[in-house]
C-alpha cells in the first residue's frame, strides 16, 4: 500500500517537473532517508519529502 502511494507521488512529480521518474525516485529515496533519520513522528514524512523533492527539482530547473 505504501509503495503504491510512493509510486503515485513519484509519477506525479515526474510529470509536473518534466523529470524522468527514475531520477525523481532516486531523489525521493535520498530525501526520505535524510528526513527519516531521527524522526520521532513519521506520519507526514511522505508529504514533507514530496514537497522537498518538488522544490529541489524546480530550483534545479530555474538554475538551468
Amino acid at each position: 500500500m505504501v509503495q503504491n502511494r510512493v509510486d503515485e507521488v513519484v509519477q506525479a512529480i515526474a510529470l509536473e517537473t518534466h523529470t524522468p521518474a527514475e531520477a525523481v525516485l532516486r531523489l525521493y529515496e535520498e530525501t526520505l532517508a535524510q528526513y527519516s533519520e531521527g524522526a520521532l513522528i513519521r506520519d507526514y514524512l511522505t508529504v514533507l519529502v514530496a514537497k522537498r523533492v518538488r522544490q529541489t527539482l524546480r530550483q534545479r530547473d530555474q538554475a538551468h
